[in-house]
């Protein structure tokens, strides 16, 4: 299982063609063109660029999964699934194990800090369809890190040994081998930065993957992603290594992956509302060119598919009430934004919230064909949101 090197993507519409290339992975050549791109290969699924989605708590649900898929992201993973049986046949798990009619590959993180849970963990989400198993050691929550999870495994590298070496051994042995792969910071704090001997772990363990956010868990979502400890351990390793952290624009999407030489990028809280920063990117890599800001009308459209999937998924009354966010997000920093979610928060059926939507961005329309931002930084999302939802 190998990434191999270049950093361009075909166009997110291109005919993809698949070619063997010297290295024994496949390559896409976009419209049969003379430039081949590396597909990143995770176990037997081969995808078919390097721009991933980040799991995210009360985000990455299958409506947006499959959102940013159709926007250009290859592969995406899930909510954090817990560890204890005991929850998994509350309403929450069962639905995150949701994944009727999603996009392949279909990658569930689980969360937990015991070896055999998480081991059994693993086995329950492979039979209910998973066909990669991510393993937070991300989460820099309170709630999460306070059972000793998420994060807060950084702290004990032996602990992380063993639940590494017990999932692989439960779930990516034999022929039906199911690939395992991690999420982790840079280190509990900056007095204790490890990613280095964490990726070692992961590496001798037999895990497919790294991603690595580029902060600690004690700087939650402040100051700078560390962009240098990344390539460290991009050099570090022979598994693939995914940069997670601050990647908000195309041009940042080019300028992290060439410091960090990472083999892909997870993009999380810069979709949020703006999935199409995935289209965005994916052009800009593989072109040099920026595409323009989509058209308002694009957007409505992208954005009513979106609540409709999401409505079928959590039934009319959680629907309604869980769409706000995402709706929140799509309208942060436009003219009139502000007293338009007051009001969003009043409304209980999915039909009022939905001509709501459809009524707000009519008004956009009637002033220009192009979003045009009041603020024009809260479309970078840029400012850490409740960081208890995030999952990595």
């Amino acid at each position: 299982m190998n990434f191999h090197g270049a950093r361009g993507l075909p166009p997110v519409n291109a005919k993809i063609r698949l070619f063997p290339t010297s290295f024994g992975s496949r390559r896409a050549r976009p419209g049969g063109g003379a430039s081949p791109f590396p597909m990143p290969v995770i176990g037997k699924h081969v995808l078919r660029n390097n721009l991933f989605v980040a799991p995210m708590a009360g985000v990455t649900d299958r409506p947006f999964r499959q959102l940013c898929k159709r926007m250009g992201a290859s592969y995406a993973v899930s909510e954090m699934v817990a560890s204890n049986a005991q929850l998994w046949k509350s309403e929450k798990t069962m639905r995150r194990a949701n994944h009727d009619g999603e996009v392949e590959p279909i990658a569930v993180q689980i969360a937990g800090a015991d070896p055999a849970m998480l081991a059994q963990a693993a086995q329950y989400n492979v039979a209910h369809g998973a066909q990669i198993i991510d393993i937070n050691m991300g989460c820099p929550a309170k709630k999460v890190c306070n059972v000793a999870a998420g994060s807060a495994l950084l702290q004990n590298e032996a602990l992380v040994a063993r639940i590494l070496e017990a999932v692989v051994r439960a779930v990516s042995t034999g022929p039906d081998a199911v690939p395992v792969t991690l999420k982790i910071r840079t280190g509990w704090d900056r007095e204790h930065r490890n990613a280095l001997t964490i990726a070692r772990l992961a590496e001798q363990a037999g895990i497919s993957m790294l991603t690595v956010h580029g902060r600690t868990r004690a700087d939650l979502y402040h100051g700078q992603a560390e962009y240098d400890t990344i390539a460290a351990v991009k050099a570090s390793v022979h598994i693939p290594v995914v940069a997670n952290g601050d990647i908000t624009t195309p041009h940042k999407a080019r300028e992290v992956l060439s410091i960090t030489g990472a083999d892909a990028i997870m993009i999380g809280r810069a979709a949020q509302g703006r999935p199409w920063l995935f289209r965005e990117i994916g052009h800009f890599l593989a072109t040099g060119e920026v595409l323009p800001p989509p058209r308002i009308d694009e957007i409505q459209q992208w954005m009513n598919e979106h609540l409709q999937d999401h409505y079928a998924f959590y039934g009319e009354f959680t629907g309604v009430r869980t769409a706000r966010k995402h709706i929140g997000w799509y309208t942060r920093g436009l003219s009139g934004a502000n007293a338009f979610r007051h009001r969003m928060n009043t409304l209980d059926s999915t039909r009022e919230q939905l001509a709501a939507v459809n009524a707000f961005f009519d008004a956009q329309k009637a002033r220009s064909e192009r979003l045009v931002y009041v603020d024009d930084e809260s479309g970078k999302h840029d400012t850490p949101p409740d960081t208890d939802r995030l999952a990595a």
